[in-house]
């Protein structure tokens, strides 16, 4: 380091401040770990220390500076390093780290890249090793690849050599710490009061739905919503990849995925857990997101009686979703004709509702499509509710009108069965519903 004035705060380079911060880092989480320190104390306990190593070591260094070696202290120790602050932030809804020097966010629908920036590749693996290690999980040479969460429910997806070849990467789509409600998404534009109550209708009345939409869509948010409508005295199985739903009904059971160990064996997969959730007397199975063969076990537990099944799948329309789900079907490994597959598509789902993330960054439901049943070889869709864009403003938003297409379901008779008599006006087409991000 170099020397100073006697008196004077010393002047440190980039390089010896990442050297004193690691010295610090390194030495207070052995003084943790030794000591025994509870979570409690450990904020005064490493404020206390890093003090007096700063005495021990006579480092005069600048307000600012020591501030700020405090801090990224504190947060290696106690958080996840550089990004905490984007972690913090409530204005961020995605972080993505490309390499230690590069770290991108998305606020509002858009990307901009941040001035955080991590000191080394070392630097990003111990904060991927701090989010995954808690869970059980792991990534190395051998299996560079994990998909895990934070405490809080945010979903995190991380790369490491050889396969992310400029270094670790670490993906986190935040979660909400205010929990979005069906009025906060009429709110936003993202879906009409209609809509949502002839959705609630569908839930309450255990009609089966998928969900589908392209990855940041908003697929998760909205199976979230959808999922607050479904009874408090039913019992509700969630299957997950990385537990992310937050049902509020007090009888829920929560299952999440398990990674194969160093050997490779005793993975528990979402087909695994899609069984066993058979035999755990559910009135309702969710499925974060169906993307391989247990979309077959998914159809068979919605056509043997376990109605009201929630689930979401990867496509860019209501069509692109019934090939994807004849595609998944076929991975189970069954050697079923086209015509079987599709039969047990269109007997299974009711609803298929599109969610999209528009140019502009706004998430909206796009369609509301009931699968009305086959045709020869060919599955039935009619829409219900769509999106129709008229334009473009002068600042890049998106204008468009959510409206129904004025045909009523052909399943109207099974709601009105389950008490739910839904008044034409829901239906009709003559007045658009109004979207309230548009401009006035």
């Amino acid at each position: 380091m170099n020397a100073a004035t006697p008196g004077m705060p010393q002047r440190l380079t980039a390089q010896d401040l990442i050297r004193l911060k690691k010295y610090l880092t390194d030495n207070l989480l052995r003084a943790i770990e030794m000591e025994g320190v509870p979570a409690a104390q450990r904020n005064s306990f490493i404020h206390q220390n890093i003090t007096r190593i700063f005495d021990q070591m006579q480092l005069k260094l600048p307000e600012d500076v020591k501030r700020e070696i405090f801090k990224q202290v504190f947060n290696d120790l106690l958080g996840f390093g550089p990004i905490q602050p984007l972690l913090d932030d409530p204005d961020v809804s995605e972080i993505m780290v490309n390499g230690p020097k590069k770290v991108f966010v998305e606020k509002s629908g858009q990307l901009s890249k941040s001035s955080i920036v991590f000191d080394d590749e070392d630097h990003v693996l111990r904060i991927i090793d701090r989010i995954i290690l808690p869970l059980g999980r792991r990534v190395d040479y051998d299996s560079p690849t994990v998909d895990a969460r934070l405490p809080d429910g945010s979903r995190v997806n991380a790369v490491v050599r050889p396969v992310a070849i400029d270094g670790p990467s670490i993906t986190i789509r935040k979660f909400r710490k205010d929990k979005l409600s069906v009025e906060n998404l009429i709110e936003f534009g993202s879906l009409s009061r209609q809509m949502a109550d002839f959705l609630e209708a569908c839930v309450k009345a255990r009609f089966n739905i998928v969900i589908s939409g392209g990855t940041g869509s908003g697929k998760t948010t909205l199976l979230n919503v959808l999922s607050s409508f479904i009874p408090e005295n039913e019992r509700i199985i969630t299957i997950e990849d990385a537990a992310e739903l937050q049902l509020q009904q007090d009888h829920v059971m929560r299952m999440e995925t398990k990674s194969p160990n160093v050997d490779g064996l005793h993975a528990v997969t979402i087909r695994d857990l899609v069984k066993n959730s058979l035999r755990m007397r559910p009135d309702r199975i969710v499925v974060g997101e169906v993307r391989g063969g247990e979309a077959l076990d998914m159809l068979q537990a919605m056509n043997t009686g376990h109605d009201g099944s929630l689930t979401t799948v990867h496509a860019n329309s209501p069509r692109d979703a019934l090939s994807r789900l004849e595609t998944l079907v076929l991975m189970a490994g069954m050697d079923l004709p086209l015509k079987v597959v599709r039969t047990q598509i269109s007997s299974a789902i009711d609803l298929i509702v599109q969610q999209t993330r528009l140019k502009d960054g706004q998430r909206k439901v796009t369609s509301i499509t009931e699968v009305a049943g086959m045709e020869g070889d060919v599955v039935v869709l009619t829409d219900i509710f769509k999106f129709n864009q008229t334009g473009v403003s002068q600042d890049g938003k998106v204008l468009g009108e959510l409206r129904p297409t004025g045909i009523r379901p052909l399943f109207t008779p099974r709601l009105e069965a389950a008490g739910y008599k839904l008044g034409s006006e829901i239906f009709m087409t003559g007045k658009p519903a109004p979207d309230p991000t548009a401009r006035r």
